[in-house]
């Protein structure tokens, strides 16, 4: 009859293959190691590790300064306010932004330019009837006509 062949493992030393991979990593990292010295080095440098340990060693105190700063009426409202301008700023197309910051320097060099002969109601007008005039205008109509149908609806009540 067959006899079953003896299997037999050795003990398995955690700590020891810890150590032999720990002794054989500068080797295989140098240049990782190397480099993450000159980190170390220029935080060290330019006190970076000062402040670090310095808010390491004042953690407790830091996060009761933030949670009752956080827990203010101002600070909860302009959370949210971030919130909303954030979703708002995202529905709005760049390249409108886009024109929009294209005028603005444009639009204030002209009015801050030096004039020949003081500007007057008749100039005045006559620009008005300009066509990007009319577009500007009808944009800010728009806008305002928005801006009035949101000003009185209770929150959830429905656009008309």
């Amino acid at each position: 009859m067959a006899r079953p062949i003896a299997l037999e493992f050795s003990p398995r030393d955690p700590a020891a293959e810890l150590r032999s991979r720990l002794e054989n990593a500068p080797a295989e990292h140098a240049e990782a190691l190397l480099a993450a010295y000159e980190v170390l080095q220029a935080l060290h440098e330019r006190g970076v590790l000062d402040v670090l340990r310095g808010a390491l060693g004042a953690k407790d105190q830091i996060l009761e300064t933030v949670v009752a700063t956080a827990n203010t009426p101002e600070a909860v409202r302009a959370i949210r306010n971030l919130l909303f301008w954030r979703r708002i700023l995202g529905s709005i197309e760049p390249e409108w932004f886009k024109g929009i910051f294209q005028a603005i320097p444009e639009g204030i060099a002209q009015a801050t330019a030096e004039r020949k002969k003081p500007v007057g109601l008749w100039g005045l007008l006559r620009r008005i009837r300009h066509k990007d005039s009319l577009r500007a205008m009808a944009a800010a109509v728009d806008f305002l006509e928005a801006f009035g149908r949101h000003l009185d609806l209770p929150e959830g009540a429905p656009r008309s």
